[in-house]
Parts: structure tokens; sequence; C-alpha cells
């Protein structure tokens, strides 16, 4: 799914609301999750996941195109830990195939 899917879905759900109020909402949602993780922080949706910042640590790396060893900087990357309620779902979903 993609954002303009997501805003169309809650517009679906939603009549009431106008299409630039839920696309609003659904940047504003998102924007806070990544304002957060900026600063260091943790946001957890219960039912669904937690997404944590993680450092990755600063190594050597290799151009792919001319194979020559680059130095790749030391960053922080986000994890994501799916919560309780999507993983018994998911493995239900696998099962039945």
């Amino acid at each position: 799914m993609i954002r303009s899917e997501l805003i169309q879905k809650m517009l679906e759900e939603h009549p009431d609301l106008s299409a630039s109020e839920v696309e609003s909402i659904v940047n504003l949602f998102f924007q806070e999750i990544i304002d957060n993780l900026a600063k260091g922080g943790r946001v957890e949706i219960r039912g669904f996941g937690t997404f944590t910042p993680r450092p990755r640590m600063a190594r050597m790396g290799r151009n792919p195109r001319t194979g020559e060893c680059v130095p790749v900087a030391e960053k922080n990357a986000v994890h994501f830990r799916p919560g309780k309620r999507m993983r018994e779902r998911l493995r239900a979903q696998g099962s039945g195939d």
C-alpha cells in the first residue's frame, strides 16, 4: 500500500472528512514518527509494531561499478519490530498457503 492508497481508504471509511483533511492527518502522522526517530526516540504503535533508531558502525564498503573500496560513515538506521497482533496474523496467513 502506498500513501495515496491509504488516503483513499481513509476517505472511504470517513466520508465526512475532505481529501485535504485526510491528507493532512496522514502527513502529520508520518511526520511525527520521523521527527521522533530523528531525535533518537522510539515509536510504538500497539498491535502494529515498534520503530527504533539503531546505530550502524562505520565500515569499508565497495563501489559495485568499479570494485574500489570506499569508506562508509557511521549512521543511524530504523529497525522495525512487528507487534504481537501483526505477528499472529502473518503467521496465520502463512500457514494457510
